[in-house]
């Protein structure tokens, strides 16, 4: 019973294109903003080292594996 529905309305047309941005240089920023972006990544780079707890090699200490034992004994 398809033909008692009214017909489905087309889709919105797409999006115009974003405008170009050129890319800031160092030269432009002012010498505040350069040193806040400097603390910033040092920060981002201490944070993300802190993370990772094993080296390539992996984890090089024995796991701590236990059995449970029935009414402790």
């Amino acid at each position: 019973m398809g033909f008692l529905r009214p017909k489905t309305p087309p889709p919105p047309p797409p999006p115009a294109p974003l405008p170009e941005v050129p890319a800031a240089t160092r030269e432009e920023l002012p010498d505040e903003s350069t040193e806040m972006i400097k603390q910033t990544m040092k920060k981002k780079r201490a944070g993300y080292s802190k993370t990772i707890l094993t080296s390539k090699k992996g984890v090089q200490e024995d796991p701590e594996v236990y059995r449970k034992t029935l009414l402790g004994g």
